[in-house]
Order: C-alpha cells, then sequence, then structure tokens
C-alpha cells in the first residue's frame, strides 16, 4: 500500500515540521529522536495518577510517583490519619510538577529545545536554565 503522507514512513521528518500549540516544547536528541509535550500543569496526571508517565515511557519519574504514593498511604495508616486518604494528595503535588519533572530527566538524557519558540518557553517556565 502507498504511504498517503509521502514521507517514506520517517515519522522523524514529520515531527519536526509539526505545529504545536503555543504551550507545548519540543525536544530532540543527537540521536534524532524528537519528544513533544506540554509545559504547565499535567491535569492528565491530576486525573490518571502515574499512567502518563507510563504513556511518555518515563519509568524514571513513574517510579518516583508510586514511591511517593506508597509513602503517603504508609504515613498516613502507621498514624491513623485515614482523613488524609479521602483526597489524593500527592496526585495534586504531582499535577504542578510533573511536566517539569518530565522535561528536566529529558535535559539529563541530552536532549535539548528542537526550536527557538520551544526554547524561550522553556527558559520562560524555568524548566531550563538560560545560558
Amino acid at each position: 500500500m502507498q504511504n498517503p503522507f509521502g514521507n517514506q514512513n520517517n515519522n522523524q521528518d514529520f515531527l519536526k515540521n509539526l505545529p504545536v500549540p503555543p504551550n507545548y516544547a519540543k525536544v530532540i536528541n543527537d540521536a534524532g529522536d524528537i519528544r513533544i509535550a506540554k509545559v504547565g500543569i499535567s491535569w492528565t496526571t491530576f486525573w490518571f495518577g502515574p499512567l502518563p508517565a507510563i504513556f511518555r515511557g518515563d519509568w524514571y519519574n513513574f517510579a518516583l510517583m508510586l514511591v511517593w504514593d506508597a509513602i503517603y498511604v504508609l504515613f498516613a495508616l502507621l498514624f491513623h490519619l485515614g482523613a488524609l486518604l479521602t483526597f489524593p494528595w500527592p496526585a495534586v503535588l504531582f499535577t504542578f510538577i510533573y511536566n517539569m519533572m518530565y522535561f528536566r530527566h529529558l535535559f539529563t538524557k541530552g536532549y535539548r529545545p528542537m526550536d527557538q519558540q520551544s526554547r524561550e518557553l522553556l527558559i520562560r517556565s524555568k524548566y531550563l536554565k538560560e545560558k
């Protein structure tokens, strides 16, 4: 079957020219792998907990979320604070910081902003330090 997109199954070239909303950033590493993610609050993490980390292949932050959730539950059970378990406080915390954690982990793995718009957005949001 003929490829209707005309990109010879080269998805990386397709992603380089993909238009993204103004609150999304594109990062790339030396191997040419591209990641596109939202900058700001992660509502998917609020509603689905650590599942967005699995879908992104972000095993480091997934494990971190699970450990924090386990510590939270153990703390509540150990000190008989069952009322703490009625509201997902770790999910609220990770709602505000998960996207930043994701980008910073990518930066430690060798990723860098792909274009000027992404670079400015990441610096303005304090995800990336200005050089």
